[in-house]
């Protein structure tokens, strides 16, 4: 295996932490130059979003770099800018409103957007992520203000590796890449699907502190199936009908091969919301010789792990002992089932196959069983056990008995009351897990459960929900988020140079995620902890991740850390304005 060491700084295939522009070092007690092409001063500095500091800038500052008059006379802290910010940005009626006025932000000033994420996250996280993002990439094409990321087309077919070179950064340590044909709960999106990227990325750098210079958004435009865009007059992609086929894999591959090639062994390419028959091809395609990670795949089975390791202590009965009913047998619903079977198997030093009967799952066509076999897609089929034909959820839950409902079917309000009422008939502590977002999609909301299962369901969505009181009891639902993992996950292989993901890491990324719930969080109900310390649980995270890619041969970056917690905080960039000399 190639040997890296720490002193090899300017590569930018090192798979370390390279800090061209000294954005990780903000806490250091010296002053940096605003190095662009050159350096940065007076009207150019001010529309240099990575500088910018807007009324922050010092009087030195103002006379050093060409400023003075530019400005208006005041000189407004950082915390104050934060706090004025703030303020203008609850006075927006909408959520779409206030993702508009953060994306102007970012492209104003880095830093303090940044800053903002990181100080008010459980406020902006629904804004710039889940569900606001949705509806923003509904309306990209009309609220598009200005490019951020990478658009590859048909039309760049054997000119990426070019378009690549086009991107003004050359030490990019993660992608995120959607092809935008299942965009949330809300199907083919096309080129407007780069706002998910663009959100993902933008949490990579708030809660997992990877550098917002090294991190690359891009959408893979290959036509859209989406009558509605074809026809508007403000959609912003190719206006033809998907590419599929040898057409559709030429051009993956050559983004594939002009990545490695432009970025090396270890950048980290992310998949994010591929149709399922893309999502698990490419997983399956590229795993070997790239290091990718579908979020939709393994980060929602990673945190949903998480969330069920973590309420084992609510249940009183672990995992083995559990029998699990997802509705939905997707990629989310699949990669989920398959991480709780690995995770079994381990628990029980058995067989990954022996653990997997232990989970069953629900379909368009109801309960997925043996005499189904022949018609499944194939990753469907190690999921179909020997039963009696059912047709419905309902009937599922009376035949097989779970004492855990995990739903991914994108089917708003699928978790009917009589669902929850025979959870609830079955289980002293029914654990339901509604995961489909946005908000509308959901199996069913947190005031449903608790209110049909008067009070004793251990809940968990993927949207957010508000608290809610039953019967003199306030119970607050956490969001089964995978930005509990994806950023803390990313940042464990950028630290440690890996150069493949494996399963084991997903684990790993889980029990680090269960192990930060505090008594606190259970004794409201909570089995996930509070997203106000995610930074320090990314660190965790990374930690946990990082620790078993040196145990299993796969990081690049040598030698270990003698404390990788402690290099992990050390490693996050920091959002805090730098003096200029």
């Amino acid at each position: 295996m190639e040997k890296v060491t720490n002193s090899d700084l300017k590569s930018s295939v090192d798979g370390g932490v390279v800090d061209v522009y000294g954005e990780d070092s903000a806490t250091i007690e010296h002053n940096i130059t605003p190095w662009s092409v050159s350096v940065s001063s007076g009207y150019s500095l001010l529309r240099d979003p990575r500088y910018n500091k807007g009324l922050a800038f010092t009087e030195k500052e103002r006379d050093t770099h060409y400023l003075r008059g530019l400005l208006p006379p005041v000189v407004l802290d950082q915390k104050l800018q934060e706090k004025r910010l703030m303020n203008n940005i609850r006075q927006y009626q909408f959520p779409l409103q206030k993702y508009m006025a953060l994306t102007e932000l970012q492209e104003r000033n880095e830093r303090l957007f940044y800053k903002l994420l990181i100080d008010n996250v459980e406020e902006l996280l629904p804004i710039v992520y889940t569900p606001t993002v949705g509806e923003a990439c509904q309306k990209f094409g009309s609220i598009f203000r200005r490019p951020q990321g990478l658009f590859i087309s048909l039309k760049d077919k054997g000119k990426i590796l070019d378009v690549l070179k086009n991107w003004p950064e050359r030490n990019i340590q993660v992608i995120v890449v959607t092809d935008g044909e299942r965009i949330l709960g809300l199907g083919d999106l096309g080129c407007q699907g780069m706002g998910i990227p663009v959100g993902k990325l933008a949490l990579y750098s708030a809660l997992g502190g990877v550098r917002p210079s090294a991190c690359l958004p891009v959408t893979i435009d290959v036509g859209t199936n989406n009558e509605k865009l074809l026809n508007d007059e403000f959609y912003i992609g190719l206006r033809q009908k998907r590419a599929t086929g040898q057409e559709y894999n030429e051009l993956l591959n050559e983004f594939m091969s002009a990545v490695k090639q432009n970025y090396g062994e270890k950048v980290l390419i992310q998949f994010e919301d591929f149709a399922n028959h893309n999502a698990f091809e490419l997983l399956a395609k590229y795993r070997d010789t790239h290091l990718v990670f579908n979020d939709d795949i393994q980060g929602t089975a990673s945190v949903v792990l998480a969330g069920l390791v973590s309420a084992q202590k609510l249940t009183n009965s672990p995992l083995a002992e559990h029998t699990f009913l997802f509705l939905g047998a997707g990629e989310a619903g699949t990669g989920i089932a398959e991480l709780i079977a690995l995770y079994i198997s381990k628990q029980m030093n058995g067989s990954v196959e022996e653990s997997r009967k232990k989970i069953w799952l629900v379909d368009s066509k109801g309960l997925i069983v043996n005499s189904r076999k022949d018609s499944l897609q194939a990753f469907k089929k190690p999921w179909a056990h020997e039963h009696e034909p059912v047709k419905d959820l309902l009937g599922a839950i009376k035949a097989i008995k779970p004492t855990v409902l995990i739903g991914s079917s994108g089917v708003g309000r699928s978790f009917t009351k009589e669902v929850i009422e025979a959870m609830s008939s079955i289980n002293e502590r029914p654990l339901i897990m509604a995961l489909s977002n946005p908000t509308t999609q959901s199996e069913c909301t947190a005031e449903e459960a608790y209110t049909w299962s008067k009070g004793r369901a251990i809940f968990a969505s993927g949207s957010p929900f508000d608290p809610v009181e039953y019967e003199g009891n306030v119970f607050v639902s956490t969001q089964a988020n995978n930005a509990y993992i994806f950023p803390g996950f990313g940042l464990g292989l950028v630290i440690s140079g890996a150069i493949r993901v494996h399963d084991d890491m997903l684990l790993a990324a889980a029990e680090a995620l269960a192990g930060q719930v505090s008594k606190e969080n259970y004794e409201k109900g909570m089995i996930y902890p509070s997203f106000s310390a995610i930074r320090k649980i990314s660190a965790h995270i990374a930690a946990n991740v990082a620790t078993k890619a040196y145990e299993l041969g796969l990081a690049g970056r040598l030698p270990r850390p003698k404390d990788i917690v402690k290099c992990a905080e050390s490693s996050m960039y920091s959002p805090t304005y730098r003096l200029y000399r």
